[in-house]
């Protein structure tokens, strides 16, 4: 067996925390209680002046929320624009979206959760000049959103879009064919929300004199059902169109209405396939549309002219693989364009003139644009987050649109991100790295000098010093012939004379990243209980994983589970092989896209691995959605031996090890159909196994005590298996 192929672990400064001093053990309970949750700054916005922001507040004294207003410069409150009070008959909300004017404010109470990204709610309206509120809808709605001149707004209920009036307090409905399960105006199907990220399928223009909108016929999309248990005597069923791989999507398409004439019109776009996203331009009768083809590897950007709906094609990205989508358009005054493109092996942003003909790249380099703040026009700078000081930190910088005179405006080694003032004269940066909870701090955004400490968890770093906790130690292991990022964490006694089991911890998914110099998450405090308890963790990003070019990220085109399954397994040869390691008692854990590997790892490497766990996870496929499975792997029809050469279930006899499966029976995501199915399978090749089923639970596996049981048997699992 091969032994290294390792560089030395390179361990990270402890600059705030003192690790491995504290007597007490981290317990289940406590994580999931929330004991170690972080302070933030919650619903953070820049007021249009650029001199000022709002934060939502919370007062536990009389169980009031407030939007309060700060002054950037001293960081002092200025004022409470509103806070919940029955006196003031505004409700208790719990998140807020301004007029373009500030004059009016939207505010959401009573949400709840439909899918990943959307909500139903009661919304209202307060006019902060004369404090008066007023209610949009008596029933629940989705995505409302202000007018521009904060006089009406649009919302969707029952997949039909509406128009209210606030000073007059009609509601005018401008769809009438929204159907459940057939046709939906406005916003999104399951597919296109899961996967493209977004609800809100419409749009005002500039002045608010059009909405552009997005319906989708979903009458030909199969139906998916889940029995939903509940507490009655019967079970129910919850029936969705769901698409998967192969079959038949919604057919988009994209129409405008007319506010004044009450009009509505269909643009035409040659039947594009998907349309992932729509945005206004500066000019109120230019609207931009990106479509994509159903193999997503050919992106068009369109300008459609909302006088007579005419179409022209500003740019077109092709790409071997597929053509990411984002939200990093932004048009400036004159209505030319930022945009992001992997075209030269990295993600980096470019610069379009308005009728789409290129004027330069702007930034360049073996490094990622990993987020896009925003263009100051008055100073010609543009913000952004990349990679440039190492693929597994953050840093935020400017640069000229020309592509000169670059700044690095926060670089400490770890996870900068920055939240810009309207008018781009301050941002906040919220930075940690894996051994610095978030700390939030106002800088000047042409310099990058800090100007004052807002924010920061010392209070958890002196909480977490009386627990017993070890750093991650970073480092790279060379494996297949790349250099994996890879953190390690082991016990505070670790002594290297003796032997210790191993769990490796991964997620692998296209484009993701596990492996990163940030502030950890429930999972990473599980994780240091259990090096407590003296096992070894790590966590290995291979092949697939993101933030290291294209060609590493887009190289499992067309095998999801190949290559990332050959790296886990000979990262976890070379780990084992360490004199520290006990090489007999190796184990692996993932969720969704991890569960998944988890399995194909106890299975193809049954020879290296003794247990798994594996949560929600995928194991065909052929059982997940369009959008993303054909993304990556095409549709069945065309690469049938893509999707069953690494479908665990085709090879169940290859169980060896210790296994734990585990799913919620309302997973609307990877539904539990796949567990069964592995179950099945498992059973018929005679071989033993754990399981369980969390009933109504989606694909989280969360609520009430839900992941203290769901963690505690993971726990006694790896004890009585590791």
């Amino acid at each position: 067996m091969n032994k290294r192929h390792m560089l030395l672990l390179l361990m990270v400064g402890f600059v705030t925390i003192t690790f491995g001093q504290g007597k007490k053990k981290i317990t289940i309970e406590e994580i999931y209680r929330g004991a170690f949750r972080t302070s933030s700054m919650e619903v953070l916005r820049s007021m249009e002046n650029g001199a000022q922001y709002t934060l939502l507040d919370y007062d536990r004294s009389n169980s009031a929320t407030r939007i309060d207003k700060y002054d950037y410069k001293t960081l002092e409150k200025v004022e409470t624009i509103v806070s919940s009070s029955e006196s003031d008959h505004v409700p208790g909300f719990s998140s807020y979206t301004f007029s373009k004017d500030e004059k009016k404010v939207l505010l959401a109470t009573e949400l709840e959760s439909i899918y990943r990204h959307s909500t139903l709610g009661i919304y209202y309206v307060y006019d902060i000049g004369s404090k008066t509120i007023v209610k949009v809808s008596n029933s629940k709605i989705q995505e409302p959103l202000l007018s521009p001149d904060g006089t009406k707004v649009a919302y969707v209920m029952a997949n039909n879009i509406y128009i209210f009036d606030i000073t007059g307090g009609t509601t005018k409905q401008i769809t009438q064919d929204g159907v459940i399960n057939k046709v939906i105006n406005g916003v999104t199907d399951w597919v296109y929300e899961e996967e493209f990220a977004f609800v809100r399928a419409f749009a005002w223009n500039s002045n608010g004199t059009k909405i552009a909108f997005l319906r989708f016929d979903e009458t030909d999309v199969p139906e998916f059902s889940m029995d939903v248990y509940g507490q009655d005597l019967y079970q129910r069923q919850y029936v969705f169109k769901y698409p998967k791989a192969g079959e038949n999507n919604a057919l988009v398409s994209l129409h405008m209405f007319d506010v004044k004439s009450g009009n509505t019109s269909k643009v035409n776009l040659d039947d594009p396939y998907y349309i992932p996203r729509i945005k206004w331009m500066n000019n109120a009768n230019r609207l931009s549309v990106m479509t994509l083809n159903r193999h997503q590897d050919h992106l068009k950007l369109y300008a459609v002219n909302a006088k007579d709906n005419s179409v022209d094609v500003l740019l077109e990205e092709k790409d071997k693989a597929y053509v990411d989508i984002n939200d990093n358009l932004t048009f400036m005054a004159d209505d030319s364009f930022i945009w992001t493109s992997e075209r030269d092996g990295y993600n980096h942003l470019y610069l379009y003139a308005s009728d789409g003909k290129p004027m330069n790249q702007i930034t360049k380099g073996d490094w990622e644009v990993t987020d896009y703040y925003g263009y100051d026009q008055n100073e010609d700078k543009i913000y952004y987050q990349s990679t440039e000081n190492g693929s597994i930190n953050r840093g935020v910088y400017s640069i000229e649109s020309n592509g000169k005179k670059k700044k690095a405006l926060a670089v400490e080694t770890g996870t900068n991100a920055a939240s810009f003032s309207a008018d781009f004269s301050y941002f906040i940066n919220t930075y940690s790295s894996a051994t610095t909870p978030y700390r939030f701090t106002l800088h000047k955004a042409l310099t990058g000098e800090k100007l004052k400490d807002i924010k920061d968890n010392e209070a958890l770093v002196e909480k977490l010093k009386g627990y017993d906790a070890s750093p991650k130690e970073f480092s790279t292991l060379t494996v297949n012939g790349n250099d994996l990022n890879m953190y390690m964490i082991k016990p505070s006694h670790f002594d290297a004379s003796k032997k210790y089991p191993l769990l490796l911890f991964q997620y692998s998914g296209p484009g993701s990243q596990s492996v990163a110099n940030r502030w950890g998450s429930a999972n990473d405090y599980w994780h240091q209980m259990l090096a407590s308890e003296g096992y070894v963790i790590a966590c290995v990003d291979g092949r697939g994983t993101g933030f290291k070019g294209r060609d590493f990220k887009k190289i499992t085109q067309k095998e999801l589970g190949k290559y990332e399954v050959e790296d886990q397994i000979a990262a976890a040869k070379q780990l084992s092989a360490l004199p520290y390691i006990d090489e007999g008692r190796t184990g692996i854990w993932g969720w969704s896209y991890g569960g998944f590997m988890s399995t194909n790892c106890i299975l193809k490497g049954n020879d290296v691995f003794e247990t798994a766990i594996a949560v929600a996870p995928v194991t065909s496929w052929r059982f997940y959605d369009t959008i993303y499975t054909e993304r990556y792997m095409q549709t069945p029809q065309e690469n049938s031996s893509g999707y069953d050469d690494n479908s665990p279930f085709n090879y169940p006899e290859l169980l060896k090890g210790n296994y734990l499966l585990v799913h919620g029976s309302g997973d609307d995501n990877v539904h539990v159909q796949n567990t069964m199915r592995m179950v099945e399978a498992l059973v018929q090749a005679n071989k033993q196994f754990d399981w369980a089923i969390y009933p109504d639970k989606n694909h989280g596996i969360y609520g009430g005590y839900t992941r203290i049981h769901l963690f505690t048997k993971m726990t006694n699992f790896i004890k009585e298996n590791l």
